[in-house]
């Protein structure tokens, strides 16, 4: 079964607003979902707490991408993406 990821409308926002291809965020999460497999990749992934609880923060330079895995259904839902300093507001 594939993953299924569905992105926030603040993320497609951003995207387009700063020409971003969104192939380069569907493979930092693909890199994502090969690192919790355990296997061997080079991505800068962070479990988040307080506020931001249950979700993820993959580095990509001076992007930020915040993210819920949900296992069970095999699932990621891109909530923000922007960067560094503006991602957590």
């Amino acid at each position: 079964m594939k993953w299924r990821i569905d992105l926030s409308h603040r993320s497609v926002k951003f995207i387009r607003q700063n020409n971003i291809p969104e192939d380069f965020v569907i493979n930092k999460i693909e890199l994502t979902l090969k690192k919790f497999q355990g296997e061997d990749v080079n991505i800068d992934v962070k479990r988040l707490r307080g506020e931001w609880k249950g979700f993820y923060r993959i580095r990509a330079g001076k992007l930020r991408i915040i993210v819920e895995f949900d296992f069970d259904i095999k699932k990621a839902f891109i909530e923000a993406i922007d960067w560094r300093g503006e991602v957590y507001k």
